[in-house]
């Protein structure tokens, strides 16, 4: 539905976008991931018309439209900062794009009023901005983008001033009014749990190029590169060499440690890399996907030993901090949910604990390739 191929966009020397391409699909909620400076609202203003390229086209449906004005694309944006009008009632924010099309009443009052509906707003007509909570102006934003009947909604970071549950609330919200009108919205966020939860895919970029595009469970469970990997989420890493390999499982092992196993994946969607034997590389094991332990496990599962250095209780899991023997390697983070036999009940700091994983929850990459 939309495309766009090899963007490029400079500030002097520095590359905001680099080669970009990517398909965006009608109806899909997408969503552009990254640290502060990656090029991903630098990528949203040019959908939007509001940047012009250095060299790429952008397509919707076919039809180039990279240097179309922001009034001739289908395209609405809701902006960080919303910028609404002050002066100008809740009403009125919402009609300004109706009447900059010559739209007249009765038909401008009903689009209106259908709009403010729709994010649970009919009653607020006649109220000034100002006098509006930061939610109820986010739906205020989001009202004015829809009553142009966008094809695309692009929304750069809106919820990112709320406090944390009004946040979450408007994430649902949010998700339940793009399934109900079936409008593609693309979606800027740094936020990696809001890209999860809300995402039919998600693009991570970094430092102006795209690393992976992929649902929120490939994205997690599956990265392809290591700073995919490393920014979703928190992840474990282990230096190792490898000892034996095929293309269904690896036996690495590490200095003064016990030989480990990586298995592909049984889906197929975490295939093991090609490195040779003898070849560093390095084990990425997600914290929840390891078990705190006093004992030894035994063979069957992969295990490294150390003591207890913190415990960190979070309400529904508990953190822990697990130093390694060896105090160059750095420690381990492993998160357990809580209940009414919480693990954190039967270890104390300073314990010699033991930590396991199945080798089908490793990642296996190359040393050689950083961040």
């Amino acid at each position: 539905m939309l495309e766009v191929r090899n963007l490029v966009k400079k500030y002097g020397a520095l590359h905001a976008l680099n080669q970009v391409s990517v398909t965006i699909r009608d109806g899909e909620f997408f969503s552009l991931l990254g640290p502060s400076g990656c090029g991903k609202t630098t990528f949203l203003r040019i959908l939007g018309g509001f940047e012009q390229l250095d060299s790429g086209e952008v397509l919707d449906d076919g039809q180039r439209i990279e240097d179309l004005p922001p009034h001739q694309r289908r395209f609405n944006t809701v902006f960080q900062r919303y910028a609404l009008f002050p002066h100008l009632s809740v009403h009125e924010n919402v009609a300004f794009g109706l009447r900059m099309k010559n739209v007249r009443d009765p038909e401008l009052t009903d689009r209106v009023k259908e709009a403010l509906s729709l994010v649970k707003m009919q009653d607020f007509g006649p109220r000034s901005i100002g006098t509006l909570s930061g939610g109820q102006q986010q739906r205020v934003a989001l009202a004015r983008s829809f009553v142009n009947k966008p094809k695309v909604l692009l929304l750069d970071e809106p919820l990112s001033a709320l406090d944390l549950k009004l946040r979450q609330q408007m994430q649902v919200e949010l998700l339940s009014l793009q399934r109900r009108l079936k409008h593609t919205f693309i979606f800027v966020t740094h936020d990696q749990e809001e890209a999860l939860t809300l995402s039919d895919r998600i693009a991570v970029m970094n430092n102006g190029i795209i690393e992976q595009v992929g649902t929120p469970q490939e994205i997690y469970e599956y990265p392809k590169t290591p700073f995919v990997a490393q920014f979703i989420g928190s992840i474990n890493t282990f230096e190792c060499s490898i000892k034996e390999w095929s293309a269904q499982a690896v036996v690495a092992s590490g200095a003064g440690r016990r030989a480990w196993a990586i298995k592909a994946g049984k889906d197929g969607l975490r295939p093991i890399p090609e490195i040779g034997v003898g070849v560093g590389a390095k084990i990425l094991v997600r914290p929840e996907k390891m078990k705190i332990l006093k004992s030894d496990p035994g063979p069957d599962q992969n295990m490294i030993e150390g003591s207890l250095k913190e415990i960190l209780y979070q309400g529904p899991i508990t953190q822990f901090f697990i130093e390694q023997k060896d105090p160059q390697q750095p420690p381990l983070v492993v998160t357990q949910p809580n209940s009414a036999m919480t693990a954190r009940k039967n270890f104390h700091l300073g314990d010699r604990v033991f930590v396991a994983w199945l080798p089908e929850d490793c990642l296996l990459m190359e040393k050689g390739v950083s961040p």
